[in-house]
């Protein structure tokens, strides 16, 4: 590797607010590694839902509304973070960094392509809830030619895919990995993916094929065969008017053992009715919308589980690494933008005309 230089390229957001918070810096700092970190040369970083909720302040309980990308009047600074906590600015996001590492006390990881995941833990005590961090939101992340990392949060892997295409797995298929596990879904079960072009959906849609469950899902129409060509055994409207009969004539059945939800919004209380008795509801979003209605006489007349998947508990993302070295999962790139058209990168991720993922590449030149 060559010598590391004192500054970098960076998009550092400055503030809650609309897109102009994210301010390009031609020469802002690279970062030094402390003892047990290592610095990594970004490839690529991947956009996810948490650079967006976190720069409109959209965690914030003042909010009610969908997530639309722009700055929310009723959000709080002090409770604007997912963690409930106020963000520290100036901060760079992104959390789904591929790229070689530049240094380290390591020496075999010199060099080595790696990814990160973006769970930053408490090493002393790493299943602790309460003390889990994100790459991105709580400590800088990616969206830079250069950042660090503590060294337990790399894994090296070994894979013919881009940088560009292996930014699109972390935060989309860890997410979604840990739904599935939440819910226990397994060969048998029939999975319910709302928003399925989205890239936990699409995550959700080929992980759950993995496992060997029956996936239908829902997207708009003109997304129909990418998602199914991602394994989904049926594909129905974004919020069909009659979701049974929907189901009827998809499965043969009104019901489905599973519902795995990034959505919320207005049309959730017809995914719980879809539930079958004993039915697993599980839930890591709600970009339709955070506060929905809930009749309990559904959740306990019908046996119905509800989990919130948010923090992965270690172990996961090394289980995704060997997917995707593996084969058994795919990257789903919709588009690509250099580092200093990150606005663009978001009103596009915003927007979501895509399939998948959306990432912005280092591209350095010759």
């Amino acid at each position: 590797m060559n010598a590391m230089p004192k500054t970098m390229r960076a998009v550092v957001l400055t503030g809650h607010g609309d897109l102009d918070r994210l301010i390009y810096k031609a020469e802002w700092p690279v970062p030094e590694p402390g003892g047990d970190q290592v610095l990594i040369e970004v490839g690529a970083c991947g956009l996810n839902n948490t650079d967006v909720n976190t720069r409109t302040g959209w965690y914030s309980k003042g909010v009610t509304e969908n997530t639309t990308g722009g700055a929310l009047e009723s959000a709080d600074d002090d409770d604007a973070g997912w963690g409930r906590a106020a963000i520290a600015f100036p901060r760079i996001q992104g959390a789904d960094v591929a790229g070689p590492v530049g240094a380290t006390t390591d020496p075999a990881l010199i060099g080595r392509r790696v990814l990160i995941d973006p769970w930053l833990r408490d090493w002393a005590d790493p299943d602790n809830l309460e003390t889990s961090r994100y790459f991105g939101s709580e400590q800088d992340g990616g969206f830079a030619d250069y950042t660090v990392v503590d060294h337990r949060n790399v894994h090296p892997v070994d894979s013919a895919l881009s940088d560009a295409e292996l930014a699109t797995f972390a935060t989309s298929y860890m997410t979604a990995e840990n739904m599935l596990n939440r819910a226990r879904v397994d060969t048998g079960d029939t999975v319910l993916v709302p928003g399925a072009s989205g890239g936990v959906g699409s995550a959700l849609v080929q992980l759950a094929a993995r496992r060997g469950a029956t996936i239908i899902a829902m997207a708009a129409p003109e997304k129909h065969d990418a998602v199914r060509a991602l394994g989904a055994h049926a594909v129905l409207e974004r919020a069909p008017s009659d979701l049974p009969a929907a189901l009827k004539q998809a499965i043969g059945r009104e019901t489905v053992s599973v519902v795995a939800d990034v959505v919320g919004g207005d049309a959730w209380p017809a995914l719980i009715a879809a539930l079958a008795r004993g039915g697993r509801y599980t839930c890591a979003g709600a970009i339709a919308g955070p506060v929905v209605p809930l009749d309990l006489r559904t959740l306990y007349l019908h046996d119905l589980t509800f989990t919130g998947a948010t923090v992965v508990p270690p172990g996961v993302f090394a289980d995704l690494v060997g997917y995707i070295q593996r084969g058994e999962i795919k990257p789903v790139l919709a588009a690509s933008f250099p580092l200093k058209e990150l606005r663009a990168a978001q009103q596009a991720f915003i927007d979501k005309r895509h399939v998948g993922n959306i990432v912005v590449t280092m591209d350095r030149g010759p």
